[in-house]
């Protein structure tokens, strides 16, 4: 009888094994998870010079860096062997406008260097990535494309799709962009007289006042850009509409 007993009796113990396995499973499992979620960290960064519309000057950790915006391609400015491209100076002059000695963000996604040893980075400020602004606004091509997939790479497809089809910046010259990248033939003069549809759209979402700009010049020319004396969005002209900006500066 006592020998039956005891065999029928439950093992109050039997389930502490099975849920200690479970525990150490989510454990791993959670920390699998937090691993992968920290390799898309944010580096702070600051912008000390914007080289072109893709490739920018920063201080990160101590020292001087090239980046090399992920995923976009702008016109040529500064290339040794190629003349000025169409859109070129507007990509140029919309990075100079919005990244110079901002703090940004840099995501990396993949390799971080290329080949050049530069960094190779999604560009953010605060929550708004500068990659996507270049391609939505028609200042850029989705391209070099060497290592998918990417974390925005949808993001930035569609980005690029939407400025194709209303033809903004490099979409308004038919057969200026190709899959290798720029075609040739076509002169900045073909640009400036279409830029006047894009020029508002570019600067919009990106208020600016004096306390943004180091001289006079510099926010003089950032309002005629932006539309002034016709249009003044950020209201740098103040109360005397007298054409002259920022005159505190002088």
């Amino acid at each position: 009888m006592t020998g039956k007993g005891v065999h029928q009796m439950p093992d109050t113990h039997s389930w502490i094994k099975p849920v200690i396995l479970l525990l150490l499973s989510s454990i791993l499992i959670t920390g699998c998870q937090l691993e992968q979620s920290a390799s898309g960290d944010l580096e702070t960064a600051v912008v000390t010079r914007v080289v072109d519309g893709d490739t920018i000057r920063v201080e990160w950790n101590g020292a001087e860096e090239t980046v090399r915006l992920l995923l976009v391609d702008t016109p040529e400015t500064v290339h040794p062997d190629k003349p000025v491209q169409p859109f070129g100076q507007e990509a140029s002059q919309f990075a100079k406008d919005t990244l110079t000695g901002k703090e940004v963000q840099l995501e990396f996604d993949g390799p971080e260097r290329d080949k050049y040893g530069r960094l190779l980075a999604y560009i953010w400020i605060s929550d708004t990535s500068f990659n996507e602004l270049l391609l939505e606004k028609g200042l850029a091509r989705y391209a070099y494309v060497y290592d998918p997939p990417y974390t925005h790479a949808g993001d930035l497809k569609e980005a690029e799709q939407e400025a194709s089809d209303g033809e903004k910046g490099i979409w308004s010259l038919p057969g200026y962009v190709t899959e290798d990248g720029f075609a040739e033939g076509f002169e900045v003069e073909q640009a400036e007289k279409r830029s006047s549809n894009n020029t508002k759209d570019t600067f919009e979402g990106f208020d600016k006042d004096c306390s943004d700009f180091d001289t006079q010049e510099e926010a003089q020319a950032f309002y005629e850009d932006a539309g002034g004396p016709g249009d003044d969005p950020h209201r740098l002209d103040g109360s005397d509409q007298d054409g002259l900006v920022c005159e505190s500066l002088s």
